[in-house]
């Protein structure tokens, strides 16, 4: 094996272990109780910062909200988070996204991202892990406005707000999900997920 394919396999391998040890839900009560909260802090956020944003997810089969992605520094380039996903306002389930990238990254990035999903196939075709960005997919920046111009394509709109660091494009591709349904997951704790679901749901129509 020569050794530029020897180190992209050993990189790749590294991130993917890495991301193996990363559950779809977050591990404890309060952790999901914490995510939950920040999509509904989040989405308040992003409202206000477009007022036609919740009309958009109104009129979408579902979404799904990642408060915080987090983007790699130096070498292997990657990123991770945690969402919560919403058919019709209602909360069905949680999911992680994950992005790897080979190459030099420096500096992390740290970014929110939203997306609707246009048909119940579409949906389900994020629920079986089957959704994947190739590397020329792109994201609308968000920002007034930019709910009205965005458009569906292969049945997904992508937003993304940069939160910390410079994003100097609104790249998404290399990314990948999985997704945990809410049902057998925490029967316990179904009153609070419905609550924070309807927070979520209060603040998409605010």
């Amino acid at each position: 094996m020569k050794r530029g394919n020897f180190c992209s396999f050993t990189l790749l391998a590294a991130m993917a272990a890495i991301l193996a040890g990363c559950s779809t839900a977050p591990s404890d009560p309060g952790a999901r109780q914490e995510l939950r909260q920040d999509v509904a802090d989040t989405m308040q956020r992003l409202n206000y910062e477009d007022p036609g944003l919740p009309q958009f997810l109104r009129d979408a089969d579902a979404y799904v909200v990642f408060p915080t992605v987090g983007k790699g520094a130096a070498g292997v380039g990657g990123a991770y988070g945690h969402g919560a996903v919403y058919e019709h306002g209602r909360f069905i389930g949680y999911a992680d996204i994950s992005q790897a990238t080979l190459g030099v990254q420096l500096g992390g990035q740290t970014f929110t991202e939203v997306i609707a999903f246009e048909s119940p196939a579409a949906l389900q075709k994020f629920e079986s892990g089957q959704l994947t960005f190739d590397a020329n997919a792109s994201a609308v920046a968000l920002k007034s406005g930019a709910a009205a111009a965005a458009k569906y394509e292969n049945g997904v709109a992508v937003f993304v707000e940069p939160v910390e660091g410079l994003m100097v494009e609104a790249a998404i591709g290399g990314q990948s999900f999985s997704f945990q349904p809410r049902e057998g997951y925490e029967s316990n704790a179904s009153n609070n997920s419905d609550n924070n679901g309807n927070s979520a749901q209060n603040a998409s129509s605010n």
